[in-house]
């Protein structure tokens, strides 16, 4: 079996990538919810949620990029296409949400989905030995629990 440019089984670096690609679809569809919540927050915690939104779809932005490289250094191509997006995505389009709770209920049926797709990326390039995904992914999965928690306390 041949390796790719970074020692990873072809084969295997094939179904991580694929992986990678559903995560960065549904990652696309929460920075378009994260920035349309932003945008359209209103009522008595708009100061403090338009904020929250912002810095929400700010790193979301950056995780996008992020997970786009990582499906380049694994030698495949990042989906790069809304309709692609659409079609594998979890996440589903939140459209015209103004309330608070409603916005903050996006966030966390956003975060939900996500963990469950990294954490099962986790899983296999733990199996590969992947330590370039397995960093991202832990790293993504500790921060959104903390801001799973955060956001669950506003709702309580």
């Amino acid at each position: 079996m041949s390796n790719n440019q970074i020692g990873l089984p072809l084969n295997e670096a094939a179904k991580l990538a694929d992986k990678l690609n559903i995560l960065l679809a549904n990652y696309q569809l929460f920075y378009a919810n994260s920035r349309a919540i932003h945008w359209n927050i209103k009522g008595e915690k708009f100061f403090e949620l338009h904020q929250k939104f912002e810095e929400l779809y700010m790193d979301s932005f950056q995780k996008v990029d992020e997970i786009a490289e990582r499906i380049l250094t694994l030698g495949y191509t990042p989906l790069h296409t809304y309709s692609d997006y659409l079609k594998v995505a979890k996440i589903k389009e939140a459209a015209n949400i103004s309330e608070a709770r409603e916005s903050v209920q996006v966030v966390l049926d956003g975060y939900k989905t996500l963990l469950e797709i990294e954490r099962e990326i986790l899983d296999y390039s733990g199996e590969l030995n992947d330590e370039g995904t397995n960093a991202l992914m832990s790293d993504y999965i500790r921060e959104q629990e903390k801001s799973v928690w955060m956001y669950s306390a506003f709702m309580k």
